[in-house]
């Protein structure tokens, strides 16, 4: 009995080895080439894949974006530079049968590749622009890579320079250079920041300047509206005073005895001054005129000049009876004064 069991433990294990042999999981982000007896025979897609145990082999490729770091190297440039490059190149498998059948380790052949096309690209450049000009290395050398490795089943994505070392003499003089420029660039930042300062200080001065000179020209207009107002004022006044008072005497009218009166008080009240020429309304000229000559009154001393203005106003109170003409004048000259 007990030798009956062995086969059949025999031939659960050949066929729980010949199922671990026959199926083949594939993930997601790869693909499977199946190979028998040395030959392609069909590519496996991500899944549960069986195959033929000990006939038929599956080479597993990685479809997934995958980085080959370039390792530091020294490389000339135009100008006979000596720089320290190193770089990272990132590419996918875009056609598994050619990464496989094509090309033998290909990330070594990239690598090979990168490092010949690096100090080709380089090498076009000098030492100024090859430090400044990180993208357009990154391109050029990205398209050459491209090209290169499309035939391998390959696509590179993207390279990225990751130093560009000159030797230490150019980086101290860079170092001393770039000093100099910040150097230079903070005095003229301080000088245009002095030179606007005093623009805007002049430019304040130049408008308060303005607007004082507004405002006392504005001062000025108004004292003079002031004045003129003032003026044209009390000119209405005095004229519309003239116009009651000359109303007021022809609704009176007043009779030439009246006037004469008035003339006469009128001439009591110069006498007391000290003009030397008077200006009379010629009406007056012949009332004056039947007593003498005024202007050897005017000659006397104040208090006689007045005594006898008080006498002649007495006197002629009733010998003046018809109204005058209005509006001319006489003049009267004397010698007065004390």
């Amino acid at each position: 009995m007990a030798l009956d069991i062995y086969p059949i433990i025999f031939a659960f294990l050949l066929v729980v080895v010949f199922a671990a042999k026959a199926i083949k999981i594939i993930r997601p982000y790869e693909k499977g080439l199946v190979e028998r007896f040395g030959k392609y025979q069909r590519t496996l897609d991500s899944g549960l894949q069986f195959i033929i145990p000990f006939i038929e082999k599956i080479i597993k490729v990685d479809l997934r974006e995958q980085v080959i770091d370039v390792p530091p190297q020294e490389v000339i440039t135009k100008d006979n530079a000596l720089v320290t490059v190193d770089a990272v190149i990132y590419f996918e498998v875009t056609d598994p049968f050619r990464v496989v059948y094509n090309v033998a380790r290909f990330e070594v052949a990239a690598l090979k590749l990168a490092q010949t096309n690096l100090r080709n690209v380089i090498g076009d450049l000098e030492l100024d622009e090859t430090l400044t000009s990180r993208e357009r290395i990154n391109a050029g050398l990205r398209k050459i890579l491209d090209d290169a490795t499309d035939k391998w089943g390959v696509r590179i994505t993207r390279v990225e320079l990751q130093k560009i070392e000159p030797p230490r003499d150019i980086t101290d003089a860079m170092s001393k250079q770039m000093k100099a420029e910040r150097t230079k660039r903070a005095a003229i930042l301080d000088a245009e920041g002095v030179k606007q300062a005093q623009i805007l200080k002049a430019e304040g001065q130049k408008r308060a300047a303005i607007l004082k000179a507004e405002g006392e020209a504005e001062a000025i207009r108004k004292v003079a509206d002031a004045t003129r107002y003032e003026k044209i004022t009390v000119a209405q006044g005095e004229a519309e005073a003239i116009r009651n008072v000359y109303s007021a005497i022809h609704r009176g009218m007043p009779t030439g005895d009246l006037i004469a009166i008035k003339y006469l008080e009128a001439l009591q009240k110069i006498a007391d001054g000290k003009a030397t020429k008077i200006f009379l309304p010629v009406e007056t000229s012949g009332i004056l005129g039947s007593i003498g000559s005024i202007a050897e009154i005017f000659k006397e001393k104040p208090e006689i000049r007045k005594k006898k203005l008080e006498e002649l106003a007495k006197a002629f109170e009733s010998e003046v009876s018809e109204e005058e003409r209005p509006g001319e004048e006489t003049e009267f000259s004397y010698e007065g004064g004390e």
